[in-house]
């Protein structure tokens, strides 16, 4: 599946991470799933002011854009965005899955990877990123507010076997953020045992995907279908 955002090469400490982003899927309709994902994402993004980002949030921002380059190029995304890449277009998945299915990826994969990437570039231990990795966490938890505040129906309308209500509590930041810490530093421990630790990667990754296919169930029936 070829993708129509415009992604530039080379890294993103080439440009800020807003700027980029500002021009990445810019030809995205906005029905598009990805972009509902992407435009809460930027909405945070542009909010948190002019400072640059952190080594660790432009990690971050690394990883989803090699996700969003390879998908572009032909190529497979990592098993964490494939669901979202897959139910993009579908019209019986609501914007908020779409917008929470992103949001676990980036937490259940990238912000892991993020981590390593980091600790092993700089030759530290996930200890000495932990500040950041709280100061990032907090920009996502006001991602996952803004998401929830624009997207999710009013309460009082939501009816109890509305798969809203289920959605909502099922998926949890603070739990997402705990389990890609724990798993980063399993994978920095692992260091030299690559084999084991690109296993534990996959499985990583497999696992964040498996969450964003349940995200992703659509609840409407397309127009048209019985």
């Amino acid at each position: 599946m070829a993708d129509s955002g415009q992604i530039g090469t080379g890294t993103v400490e080439a440009d800020t991470v807003r700027a980029r982003m500002r021009a990445v899927g810019a030809n995205w309709p906005r029905s598009d799933g990805l972009a509902v994902f992407h435009r809460m994402h930027l909405a945070v993004a542009e909010a948190s002011g002019a400072a640059e980002p952190a080594p660790l949030e432009f990690r971050l921002a690394e990883r989803y854009f090699a996700a969003l380059d390879a998908v572009r190029h032909g190529h497979r995304a990592p098993a964490a965005w494939r669901p979202l890449f897959q139910y993009r277009h579908h019209p019986g998945v609501r914007p908020l899955q779409f917008a929470l299915a992103g949001l676990n990826a980036h937490i259940g994969y990238d912000l892991v990877l993020a981590v390593v990437d980091t600790c092993h570039g700089s030759g530290c231990e996930p200890a000495a990123v932990e500040g950041e990795f709280d100061r990032l966490g907090d920009r996502l938890a006001a991602l996952e507010e803004r998401i929830v505040e624009d997207l999710a129906p009013d309460p009082e309308l939501l009816q109890i076997a509305d798969p809203l209500t289920h959605l909502l509590g099922g998926w949890n930041l603070e739990r997402a953020r705990d389990a890609a810490w724990s798993a980063a530093r399993v994978l920095c421990g692992l260091r030299e045992l690559p084999d084991l630790a690109e296993e534990f990667r996959r499985r990583t990754d497999a696992g964040a995907g498996l969450v964003g296919h349940c995200l992703l169930t659509p609840w409407r029936r397309p127009p048209g279908t019985r």
